[in-house]
């Protein structure tokens, strides 16, 4: 499936909640674009930004060998050094400073991508240039749980959007073959990985464009299973939905499925995946709480389209099902409306 450029940066300003940073941060693109291009892009135009906005400052602990004493002294480390006799000692102090966690991340991820193979020569040297002005922050050996260390807040919170994009560039880049260099994978190509953005996208979608209902959320489903023993419910897996909507009058419940087909085939038919179905039929029911808008909610498949669009309707006693498709490869104004539509 082939989805354009444009249309991937606003599935993943949805997901990651930053449609206001998306507008800040001004991309063009066009169909030559490459991925890994139109990253450099929101990397270069966002770090801009946030020069011209001024750089995150923090206090950090900072050990240094110094004349006198400052801070807490290191004894033990001191004395080991044979440094008092010079009347110095090894401290630890509070040091206003740049090089803090999410500027390091960031000027690491910059480094990384100027060194990696595929990327445009004009972008490559806006990196370069880009990371000599941060001459003062030390690069840092990346790994996921960094992402989740960073605190944002009121003052920092466009690092935020920096960040997520420091963080899908980390988890689509490998070392390759020539040593200090890099390659990219294409994530597109990743169907568990589309899977996740489809499904992020279509709940803040809903989140942000529609007021109808007034929660969206992921919901956690409990089986109306009967049991002597309450031990042998442990066994037992969870439900969660992809995405409910709620009103005080009305449900929906949406399972987004991101696949290469949108139907199998059998006997040269095509037919919806069963265990979708399944899936969502057992929502439905389970869901129940003798409450009129559980008695009566909606569920919907949600597939992106692969070359035709789907439109189907059924009804078991008082729910509706429906199968629904969404053309992402069309203008991003058609795929809103459709969105809003399929509600």
């Amino acid at each position: 499936m082939k989805i354009p450029i444009e249309n991937i940066y606003y599935l993943l300003c949805y997901a990651w909640n930053k449609l206001e940073e998306k507008e800040r941060v001004n991309v063009s693109v066009d169909d030559k674009t490459e991925l890994l291009d139109l990253f450099a892009k929101i990397l270069i135009n966002g770090t801009k930004i946030l020069l011209k906005r001024g750089v995150d400052r923090s206090y950090i602990d900072f050990t240094d060998e110094i004349a006198g004493v400052k801070g807490k002294v290191q004894i033990s480390q001191t004395l080991k050094s044979n440094l008092l006799f010079k009347q110095r000692t090894i401290c630890t102090f509070d040091t206003f400073s740049s090089n803090i966690l999410t500027n390091r991340i960031l000027v690491s991820t910059i480094y990384s991508l100027s060194r990696t193979k595929g990327l445009d020569k004009d972008l490559k040297k806006e990196l370069i240039t880009l990371q000599r002005m941060f001459s003062s922050i030390e690069l840092i050996q990346i790994n996921n749980s960094l992402f989740s260390q960073i605190k944002l807040n009121r003052n920092n919170r466009f690092y935020g959007f920096l960040i997520n994009v420091c963080q899908i560039i980390y988890e689509n880049t490998l070392p390759s073959e020539e040593q200090g260099s890099y390659k990219f994978t294409d994530f597109t190509r990743d169907e568990r990985k589309m899977n996740q953005l489809f499904e992020a996208f279509i709940r803040n979608f809903y989140k942000i464009e529609q007021s109808k209902y007034n929660i969206v959320k992921k919901e956690t489903i409990n089986w109306q299973f009967e049991y002597e023993e309450i031990d042998s419910f442990q066994f037992v897996p969870k439900m969660e939905t992809d995405i409910t909507l709620e009103n005080n009058s009305e449900k929906i419940i949406i399972d987004a499925k991101y696949y290469r087909e949108t139907m199998i085939i059998n006997y040269d038919k095509e037919k919806i995946k069963s265990n979708n179905l399944y899936q969502l039929f057992s929502y439905l029911l389970n869901q129940e709480d003798n409450t009129p808008k559980t008695e009566n909610a909606k569920g919907i498949l949600l597939y992106p389209t692969i070359e035709k669009e789907f439109d189907l309707q059924y009804k078991y006693k008082t729910h509706t099902i429906e199968i629904r498709t969404i053309n992402l490869n069309s203008n991003w104004k058609l795929i809103s409306n459709r969105l809003k539509g399929i509600i």
